[in-house]
């Protein structure tokens, strides 16, 4: 595993250094934001390590840039900001996790192996539709006929899941686990708030309205006129 490690506390530092050499990992360290976001960018890592509290660029910005070049390398969260809000700001910036400090390192590795286990674009079909809304995976662009949908990362990575079991029922917990990487509940309404928010962006002047809920089980896009 190919680990990118964006902190600048040193203890921290060398503590996971050690450690993930130990369990067989090829770490690169940057010690602030500008410096992580042109390793980011030059590639070759199968996860991100990033504290949020960083010289110059913070955490948040970093990953916010990073995910609108269409940088698709999952991000673990590392942090001493435990709050709620500052779980969903994490989330919604483009982070695939986040765990805070202090913190077990079994768990930060066993969080970061199921990272790595999500499946490849490349492998996947890269041109999606559903009716009339069209998805380019590989543009990372989105089309309602022939109007342009602008999504942030994450509704991106919703929708995509969506469009990829077309037609088929997913629950609320095939959503964290597939779109945001949790394998538990973070006990917050995200997964809420982004199908609203991709609602309104999808079927905003449309007729047809294609996500659907369904009530008690979770929610599926759908052709109407399949």
């Amino acid at each position: 595993m190919r680990v990118l490690l964006i902190e600048d506390d040193l203890v921290t530092v060398g503590f996971l250094t050690e450690r993930l050499m130990e369990a067989g990992c090829h770490v690169v360290h940057a010690s602030d934001g500008a410096t992580g976001r042109r390793l980011a960018v030059a590639g070759g890592f199968d996860v991100a390590i990033v504290d949020r509290m960083l010289p110059g660029l913070d955490g948040i910005s970093l990953v916010q840039s990073l995910r609108r070049t269409g940088w698709r390398t999952p991000i673990l969260f590392l942090t001493t900001m435990s709050g709620i809000e500052d779980r969903v700001d994490g989330l919604e910036a483009g982070g695939d996790d986040y765990l805070v400090k202090p913190f077990a390192f079994a768990e930060l590795h066993a969080r970061l192996r199921a990272l790595t286990r999500r499946p490849t674009s490349a492998s996947a079909e890269t041109q999606l539709r559903v009716a009339d809304l069209r998805m380019d995976v590989v543009t990372r662009r989105v089309w309602r006929g022939d109007h342009a949908i602008e999504l942030q990362p994450r509704e991106f990575q919703l929708l995509e899941f969506l469009m990829r079991n077309v037609g088929n029922v997913v629950t609320r917990r095939q959503l964290l686990e597939g779109v945001w990487e949790f394998h538990f509940d973070p006990q917050t309404n995200i997964v809420e708030t982004h199908i609203s928010r991709l609602r309104t962006k999808v079927e905003r002047e449309c007729g047809q309205k294609l996500i659907v809920t369904v009530r008690g089980v979770g929610y599926l896009i759908r052709d109407p006129a399949a």
